[in-house]
């Protein structure tokens, strides 16, 4: 990597804060652009045969830090740390790599359900903390889940915040925004699919919950947990097995948790 960085020298260093896009800590992209940053969220990006990629901005040692080659025609723009912070959300630790990309082709329910009983589905219920989300494909990444499925109107977009928090799993994990999420829980039933809602006040287990087959993990937003109508479309209800010091978990340390109980059923 760091022989592309030296081959970058003949170019111009222009990234200088009166032309760099957006004022500082926007974080904002061209029209219809999605901008990542960090060094595992842009490397995870320039991967993924799925993205189409305009632009990386970068200093030369965050181009040195990545695994791998660039392309000698792939658009990058050299600058000094401070010019790349005008780029990113206010002090999001970029690492020297912005990268401005086209959004992910929309994906369908049908593509991604593969009725695998190790790898199962996970559905947010107006989960829409962008840093928990991420934080949750990063899971669903670590424990090989087939799919994330969520409601689009009530779910973040899938921005810099959140892919860095996701750290390259947003490349990874299949994500799937449905406008009825309670019809989605049908057609994941009608696929195979055991429906496990998690829920504090339940008197099963989840790991008593658990069936052989596929299984969908459902989870509803913090404080107001799962709406009632999706509540409805389950097919069990399940509590993790917390102590009595503390009422609840982060959405997303309960998601780590049920897909782990998952993979080792």
């Amino acid at each position: 990597m760091s022989k592309r960085a030296e081959g970058g020298r003949g170019r111009a260093l222009r990234g200088r804060a009166g032309r760099m896009q957006g004022g500082r800590g926007s974080g904002r992209a061209s029209q219809g652009a999605v901008r990542l940053w960090g060094r595992h969220a842009v490397e995870a990006a320039l991967k993924n045969p799925e993205r189409q990629h305009r632009k990386l901005w970068a200093t030369r040692e965050g181009v040195a830090s990545l695994d791998g080659e660039l392309p000698a025609d792939f658009p990058v723009e050299y600058a000094q740390a401070a010019d790349l912070a005008r780029l990113v959300a206010r002090d999001a630790p970029h690492q020297g790599l912005v990268l401005e990309c086209e959004p992910l082709p929309e994906l369908w329910l049908d593509d991604v359900l593969d009725g695998n009983p190790a790898r199962p589905v996970l559905v947010l219920d107006q989960v829409t903390d962008p840093h928990n989300v991420g934080a949750i494909l990063r899971s669903a990444a670590a424990f090989d889940a087939c799919a994330l499925v969520t409601q689009d109107r009530y779910t973040p977009p899938a921005s810099g915040v959140l892919a860095k928090s996701a750290s390259g799993a947003l490349e990874v994990v299949p994500w799937v925004r449905v406008v009825n999420l309670a019809r989605a829980l049908e057609e994941i039933a009608e696929a195979g699919y055991w429906r496990i809602g998690l829920e504090g006040a339940a008197e099963t287990t989840l790991a008593k919950a658990l069936p052989a087959g596929p299984v969908a993990l459902v989870l509803g937003a913090e404080g107001e947990g799962m709406r009632q109508n999706i509540e409805q479309h389950c097919d069990a209800l399940a509590r993790l097995p917390i102590g009595e010091n503390m009422e609840s978990l982060n959405v997303s340390n309960a998601a780590a948790i049920a897909l782990y109980a998952a993979a080792i059923r």
